[in-house]
């Protein structure tokens, strides 16, 4: 889902940057009062962990990738805001060191998989986990929905941002200038990719570490029961 530099118009950049900033900014006041001492080595080791999945790209027609992001698991443990600089500064380092995403192309990659893909994962898993037991049948397929939900549409966003490129940015003859794949060739080529491979990806993922840690905290839990004398 990186989209590098040179398929949008430095204009679509900007208008990214600018729709990313306030939730940046917002995003770090929420953060800097809700976020403990305790809670923020948390969110540099699931920033690393977002980092490391989205290595795994699968390239897809039009100029981008398909993969994993880990947005919603992030989301769904320290909340939207946190997961919203958390995947930022992961494709920070991705864009600055690995070249994976562009520099001008980084406000759009943040508003697609920092931004849409945590809080849309997270409204659906919180819409459909409502009432549930933490652990019941059905909170498992709310936090299995929240991350399918959020990858695609952050898909979505992205196949959206590329497929109107030629639409508004081409020459006097109609050749594009930047991304040349239309809307009716980005959908289909990014929303195959992920409802198929990264959103089946999105969800193993997030149930999986969520599956790890509550067992390593339930495993923890009695533990310390058994070396108080509780336990025999």
């Amino acid at each position: 889902m990186h989209i590098p530099d040179g398929y949008l118009s430095p204009s679509t950049c900007a208008v990214m940057y600018a729709a990313s900033a306030p939730v940046w900014y917002w995003s770090a006041k929420k953060v800097s009062k809700t976020l403990t001492a305790r809670m923020v080595p948390l969110l540099s080791i699931f920033a690393a962990f977002s980092f490391v999945v989205m290595m795994f790209n699968v390239p897809v027609p039009g100029g981008t990738t398909a993969h994993a992001v880990g947005g919603t698991l992030m989301a769904i443990i320290l909340g939207p805001w946190a997961a919203a600089i958390g995947v930022s500064v992961a494709l920070l380092v991705q864009a600055i060191f690995f070249g994976d995403g562009g520099i001008l192309s980084y406000g759009a990659n943040c508003f697609n998989m920092a931004i849409v893909l945590p809080f849309v994962g997270y409204f659906i898993y919180w819409l459909t986990s409502r009432g549930a037991a933490a652990g019941s049948g059905r909170h498992w397929f709310a936090i299995a929905l929240g991350s399918y939900a959020g990858i695609n549409a952050a898909a979505l966003c992205a196949a959206i941002e590329l497929g109107i490129q030629p639409l508004l940015f081409h020459t006097a003859n109609g050749t594009p200038l930047y991304c040349p794949y239309n809307l009716s060739q980005t959908i289909p080529a990014m929303m195959i990719a992920h409802l198929t491979i990264a959103g089946i990806a999105e969800v193993i993922a997030t149930e999986g570490v969520l599956a790890f840690t509550r067992h390593s905290i339930h495993l923890g839990i009695k533990t310390n029961i058994k070396d108080e004398g509780i336990i025999a």
